[in-house]
């Protein structure tokens, strides 16, 4: 089902213009997918949301069409949304704006027991090295690399039972400490893991609550994140291929037992990882 977008234009503005919002709409913690129908004279440049923009790109699987990812984020509330776009129209550069209505999810709840010393630490070196890391990696999902690395579909970073779905409200020891920012799949320690798609790695760390961590730039924005691994088979800087083993499963950081933490980000906004790999597949990366 296709949800038309609500347009603040006049009437005959729309017989020139068409956009759509694919799937089901847009959702908290959700990648909402903008679809324009191409013109000769119209090139579509990028869409403003909130702070943020998203380049409008060319679908490979459907030259007809042009799309934009847009991430929702988790906290977002129920309500109407601004969107602005910026296109040219033989040549000259217009802006439209438009809005979508935002709907909320009702994420599960999840209790979870972990060591005390992994929920509310206290020692300021500790304290310190937590925040060192965040800003680290925000760093890096913020950097957007102006091209795509991906030319095939995703694969499942590993073929296991998902322990624990993204978005489920994580109450550590009695104690709410925000959403589960990923999927989790069961792994005993030693098991492969895979990189979802082609791209750049950008990290390989042993952190405080992700423990042995890999991140991956693909472009455009997107990045896939793989936590609680034991060993490391690539390097920063690498380029790898989908498919290529990043390392091994393991139990390290904040966790109950051994699993693989699978995540993904958009322009640093995190998102459902599954929700993405199934867009990214099915409606622009199909036949490929």
């Amino acid at each position: 089902m296709k949800i038309l977008v609500e347009f603040i234009l006049c009437c005959s503005f729309l017989l020139a213009f068409d956009v759509e919002v694919s799937g089901e709409g847009a959702f908290n913690g959700k990648t909402t997918l903008l679809e324009f129908k191409n013109f000769k004279d119209i090139k579509y440049e990028q869409v403003h949301y909130a702070t943020k923009s998203f380049p409008i790109l060319i679908n490979p699987s459907n030259t007809k069409k042009s799309y934009a990812l847009i991430p929702i984020s988790y906290y977002e509330k129920s309500k109407i949304q601004e969107l602005k776009i910026d296109y040219t129209d033989n040549n000259e550069r217009r802006t439209k704006l438009l809005s979508i209505n935002i709907n909320q999810v009702k994420y599960d709840k999840e209790e979870i027991h972990v060591n005390p010393s992994k929920v509310n630490p206290k020692a300021p070196d500790i304290k310190k090295l937590i925040a060192q890391e965040y800003h680290e990696a925000m760093n890096i999902y913020e950097t957007v690399t102006n091209k795509s690395y991906i030319k095939d579909p995703f694969i499942m970073p590993i073929q296991s039972k998902i322990t624990s779905a993204f978005g489920k409200a994580r109450v550590y020891n009695g104690s709410l400490k925000g959403y589960h920012s990923g999927t989790d799949f069961r792994a005993k320690t030693g098991t492969n893991i895979f990189a979802a798609n082609c791209g750049k790695v950008v990290l390989v760390k042993n952190r405080f609550y992700s423990g042995g961590t890999v991140l991956i730039d693909h472009g455009r924005g997107i990045y896939t994140c793989y936590f609680h691994m034991s060993a490391f088979n690539v390097k920063e800087g690498e380029m790898v291929k989908r498919g290529e083993i990043l390392g091994v499963s393991g139990q390290s950081g904040r966790v109950t037992g051994p699993h693989l933490h699978f995540s993904a980000r958009i322009n640093a906004v995190q998102v459902d990882p599954l929700q993405l790999v199934s867009l990214m597949n099915n409606k622009i990366l199909k036949g490929k």
